[in-house]
């Protein structure tokens, strides 16, 4: 259950592992879900049928966090600042719509705040950004064994190779919203 003066938001940038383990040193932070949102078939959907790329669904986080710590904007600009948000469908070497740039807005201020993060970030990369903005639908958890995946497998290649110089690039970048 969420403290009632957390905030939700949810975001896809590829894998939910890298970007659950990234939300998860962020100051402010209570909680990181990893799951499952933006799909169009009915009940919940398991991991494998998210990776066939055939429920619709993008691999997601979901963020409690409180306000008064970390801004929603802030969130916003270290999610569009520790993925590609200019390839479509795809992150490193995941291919798919399971793994695409993705802000889920829960009410009309989040979208407002998200147009605007979009705008201003559009001048930090030289491609142009994809990421799709959306209301949030459904949002399922992903199994158990996804849930703080890099703290429980941090020796595993894909940690070992992916997550961890992502996370170091996060803590140089953003060294100031980082959990002491």
């Amino acid at each position: 259950m969420v403290n009632k003066n957390f905030e939700l938001t949810t975001v896809g940038g590829g894998c939910f592992w890298c970007t659950e383990a990234v939300f998860q040193e962020v100051k402010g932070v209570e909680r990181v879900v990893s799951g499952y949102s933006g799909g169009d078939v009915p009940g919940k959907p398991t991991y494998r049928e998210v990776c066939s790329g055939l429920t619709g669904h993008a691999e997601v986080v979901q963020i409690a966090f409180d306000a008064n710590v970390v801004s929603y904007k802030d969130i916003l600009k270290i999610f569009m600042t520790t993925h590609d948000p200019t390839t479509l469908n795809r992150q490193g070497a995941d291919r798919g719509t399971q793994y695409r740039s993705v802000i889920f807005y829960h009410d009309d201020n989040q979208k407002h705040v998200a147009e605007e993060v979009l705008k201003e970030m559009a001048s930090y990369y030289e491609e142009p950004i994809v990421t799709e903005l959306s209301p949030l639908g459904v949002f399922y958890d992903a199994e158990d064994y996804h849930q703080d995946y890099y703290k429980n497998n941090q020796s595993q290649s894909y940690c070992s190779f992916v997550i961890s110089p992502k996370l170091s690039k996060f803590r140089k970048s953003h060294a100031d919203k980082l959990k002491e």
